[in-house]
């Protein structure tokens, strides 16, 4: 059964959550501090973890840098903070979506299932009998082992910004509008928030561009998108 953690402090917004979640078919454990919730998602086994940034002791933004440290679990952002400097600090350090509160708990479950399908899928595409390399430029792909090399060096990179080169690198020349990356990568509607698409295509250029600020892999297409020139 697929196992989700809420850690939320306010204890009627968390135990709505589990309703709706436990209707779907999902299993729910509740935290309602940050301290108690960094035990659990490290400690657990979970699928997908949902975190409120207003927490006592660990804040969610710690709280989310640590878990993503450590795991490649999804993490959702349910939250009053409607800033888009909150979900720019939240995608960067790791989130996978954000929502705001008030919110709708079906949208909230339907966009849980579509991360969730995404993230299946990813893990399932084992194909060991086929080799599946990119080279452009000094840059080596390796799909298979999940490797990036630039310039004969390793370089590490997240599973999600791995998955944006990938696709990105394998339709070279091709212009992605920012909507396009969130629904083909995220597997799902951006529903109008695909700030995590900006944030990514930046640590991804810091990674892989000499001068990040004159990208010459990752160019940006002003009005329309990116694209991976060759």
């Amino acid at each position: 059964m697929t196992r989700i953690l809420i850690i939320e402090d306010e204890a009627t917004i968390a135990q709505l959550e589990k309703d709706y979640f436990e209707l779907s078919g999902f299993a729910v454990d509740i935290c309602h501090t940050g301290s108690e919730g960094l035990g659990h998602a490290l400690g657990g086994d979970y699928n997908l973890i949902i975190v409120d940034l207003q927490l006592p002791g660990i804040d969610g933004f710690e709280l989310c840098r640590r878990i993503r440290e450590a795991k490649e679990v999804p993490i959702f952002i349910v939250s009053a903070k409607k800033e888009e400097i909150d979900k720019l600090r939240a995608f960067n350090l790791g989130a996978d979506d954000y929502i705001t509160k008030p919110f709708s708990p079906s949208e909230l479950v339907a966009r849980a299932k579509a991360h969730l399908t995404r993230y299946e899928r990813m893990l399932s595409k084992l194909e060991p009998m086929e080799k599946h390399e990119i080279q452009i430029r000094g840059v080596h792909i390796d799909k298979n082992s999940r490797r990036v090399f630039v310039r004969n060096h390793e370089v590490l990179f997240t599973a999600r910004e791995f998955d944006v080169l990938v696709f990105l690198a394998s339709h070279p020349n091709r212009v992605f509008s920012k909507d396009d990356l969130f629904e083909r990568i995220w597997g799902m509607d951006s529903s109008g928030d695909i700030a995590t698409v900006t944030v990514h295509i930046r640590k991804i250029r810091e990674k892989l561009e000499a001068d990040p600020s004159n990208p010459q892999y990752i160019e940006t297409v002003w009005g329309a998108g990116y694209r991976f020139t060759v």
